[in-house]
């Protein structure tokens, strides 16, 4: 691993420098095993603790396949299905290692006793397998994190309905909280130039899931003028979805919990922010009921907020304890686009509000490899702007992890993989003094 870091510091190694560099037999990855999946039984979910389920255990090297790449990871983040994998909610991920395993001999690799999690990277490409063609070693990547076979016809018009679609690191084994990780060559995207390891790796999950939810013509086709009501705006979907807003000349209605992460919306550009814990607004009566005249509240301020006018659109994602007030402020004929479920996956609201006044519920699952392309893109070009927060070492990730389950985040938390420090990797010093502000936003409150 020395020799590897070695080189990708050197910034003048050659690709057949890369190729020539001899691979380790192992390397450090964060996992969860197999045996402990009822180590939290019997607990409520904000009991369970990443720090105790997630080790740093020394791994082999899995074998390179047609179609695959092996990379080193600079650096690494932490996303919700690395918190529910920790947690081993809504179920364990081995279940999707076993299913995945019984597939094709090739993917009989990823069954094993322990799962190697992470599905956010920016690295350098170590070795291609046969077949690849568009990406050699040395080439400065990040991975977005769709796994997909495309040997059926169904996902060829968007890759997302492939029957054997997976998200990588979370339905797949060997995934980016490591020092190496296997990934398909179709995962691979060019690492914006301005930014550090830490901040290119922030933003591949959530930013690509935003996009696809707001912008693509498979979410909600977010046009110029629209009221967009984004749940969570300054965590890591919703900061995302904020600026795609912003950017696209729509208005962002952003809720936030506390004043703090209203200071956050409003420093991307957001005017209209509700701290709904300042507001009280509690949308249940008790575990099982929902209560309307709180839905009717939260839609009177809303409409104070815009002038009077509903949300086009819904930026949905926390679930069971804000979708019926999510269905109830949407206007009509306009668009809740969900995906996660992060209070609940089992959602309640009340369908008159649906049918009578024609609204539209639109499932939303992380994107295609176009749509990460074209967020990435985004990135690159300095439209959109990594909202990292915090960063950890390796060693620490159930830290991070346990931070993300209590909420106790801004944006995004970064993880140094075989990255020695922060701030390495920036190849463009000038287009980053442009957007330096932007980049630190997260980092300054």
């Amino acid at each position: 691993m020395k020799d590897i870091l070695e080189a990708i510091q050197s910034q003048d190694a050659t690709s057949a420098d890369f190729a020539a560099l001899p691979l380790p037999e192992s390397y450090r990855a964060i996992t969860v095993h197999k045996d402990e999946t009822e180590m939290f039984a019997g607990l409520e979910t904000r009991d369970k603790d990443p720090r105790r389920s997630t080790h740093l255990d020394e791994v082999p090297l899995p074998e390179l396949g047609p179609g695959e790449a092996l990379v080193a990871v600079m650096a690494s983040s932490v996303n919700y299905n690395s918190v529910w994998t920790s947690i081993f909610e809504p179920m364990s991920t081995f279940g999707f290692l076993e299913r995945y395993g019984r597939t094709n001999e090739l993917a009989a690799r990823h069954d094993l006793p322990y799962h190697i999690i992470g599905s956010d990277l920016a690295g350098v490409v170590l070795r291609t397998g046969p077949g690849v063609n568009a990406w050699k070693p040395g080439d400065e990547v990040v991975a977005h994190c769709l796994s997909v076979e495309l040997e059926s016809s169904d996902g060829h018009n968007d890759t997302m309905l492939d029957p054997e679609q997976r998200i990588w690191g979370f339905e797949t084994n060997f995934g980016g909280l490591a020092e190496i990780a296997l990934v398909k060559s179709n995962q691979l995207m060019p690492k914006p130039d301005h930014l550090s390891w830490e901040e290119a790796a922030a933003p591949g999950l959530v930013n690509s899931t935003a996009y696809r939810q707001l912008v693509s013509r498979n979410g909600a086709q977010m046009k110029q003028g629209d009221n967009v009501l984004i749940w969570g705006a300054s965590g890591g979907l919703g900061s995302y979805a904020t600026q795609f807003a912003l950017a696209g000349g729509a208005t962002p209605i952003c809720v936030v919990s506390s004043e703090e992460k209203a200071r956050i919306a409003r420093s991307m550009g957001a005017e209209l922010v509700i701290d709904r814990n300042a507001e009280d607004y509690r949308f249940w009566k008790d575990e099982h009921t929902q209560d309307p005249k709180e839905w009717k509240r939260f839609g009177k301020r809303i409409r104070e907020l815009t002038g009077g006018e509903d949300v086009d659109i819904v930026f949905e994602h926390p679930g069971r304890e804000t979708f019926g007030a999510s269905v109830y402020v949407t206007r009509k004929g306009g668009t809740v686009v969900t995906c996660a479920s992060t209070s609940g996956y089992h959602h309640e609201y009340d369908n008159r509000y649906l049918w009578m006044s024609l609204k539209r519920i639109v499932g939303s699952h992380f994107a295609n490899y176009r749509e990460a392309w074209e967020a990435n893109r985004l990135i690159a070009k300095g439209k959109i702007h990594p909202t990292l927060s915090k960063v950890y070492a390796l060693k620490d990730t159930g830290q991070a992890a346990h931070d993300v389950h209590r909420n106790a985040h801004q944006g995004k938390v970064g993880v140094l993989c075989l990255a020695p420090e922060e701030g390495l990797g920036v190849r463009d010093h000038a287009m980053r003094a442009t957007h330096l502000d932007a980049i630190n936003r997260f980092r300054n409150v």
